[in-house]
């Protein structure tokens, strides 16, 4: 498993057809689709640049400093991963939602396309996405006490899990968006994966830890999920986007 989930190659690939699907997806809306598809795929493409591309970047060229920095806090690794993980992924959603409430400068009214279910940050934030996001931390803090998971591997499993998540959300399984969806729930975790002290007795995981660690997150969420569900039952706050409009 090691050799595989830590093959640059892989990541490489996922980003290679990242940018090229994005691009492709941007032609068809520019000359094809109507003005609300058209502003969804404008935003998605901004998600794209800003938190895939830079802030995929920045992570990248500043990783060496950043676990300098988090090494340093004098807090247990598991706490630190899991407000690490959580100040990412509080990161993304400003980017999407920043998205969302510019579909006027993409041409159409406010709530006519969107990314995210609310135009509110901290709707968002505390009742549809991060809420959720917290449990699956704490899920792979929990597996990375016990097994070896290099941090591509982690990116990789969590941006698997991601990509599950979103297709349940959507109600369909588009594989061919799959690598969008691996980069922007694995770049949640990939530096606080990286960052992390090393830890004595931790052997290398296998491939049976490996199809666990993808849906774990999902058993520690569900408490969340029916909380928030009977909390705040509202999955959107915007009416349907209709095929081609």
């Amino acid at each position: 498993m090691r050799r595989f989930l830590t093959f640059p190659t892989l990541i490489r690939v996922l980003a290679v057809w990242t940018g090229l699907s994005s691009t492709f997806l941007l032609l068809i809306a520019i000359f094809f689709m109507g003005p609300n598809s058209r502003a969804v795929i404008f935003m998605a493409t901004g998600l794209t640049l800003i938190w895939i591309a830079l802030g995929g970047g920045l992570m990248w060229r500043m990783r060496d400093r950043a676990r300098a920095f988090v090494r340093r806090i004098p807090l247990p690794w598991a706490l630190k991963f899991i407000l690490f993980c959580t100040l990412l992924a509080l990161t993304e959603e400003a980017v999407t939602v920043s998205m969302t409430n510019l579909a006027p400068v993409f041409g159409v009214p406010q709530g006519a396309a969107y990314i995210t279910a609310s135009a509110n940050y901290l709707d968002v934030v505390t009742l549809h996405s991060v809420v959720v996001f917290v449990p699956m931390f704490i899920a792979w803090a929990w597996m990375l006490r016990r097994w070896g998971f290099s941090p591509r591997a982690v990116f990789l499993l969590f941006g698997l899990t991601g990509f599950l998540a979103e297709a349940q959300f959507a109600g369909s399984l588009n594989l061919l968006q799959a690598p969008f969806w691996i980069f922007v729930y694995g770049l949640m975790v990939w530096l606080p994966a990286y960052s992390l002290e090393a830890r004595d007795g931790i052997k290398t995981a296998k491939w049976g830890q490996a199809a666990v660690a993808v849906f774990l997150p999902f058993v520690f969420a569900i408490p969340v999920v029916l909380l928030v569900g009977l909390l705040h039952p509202v999955s959107i706050h915007f009416p349907p986007i209709p095929p081609n409009s």
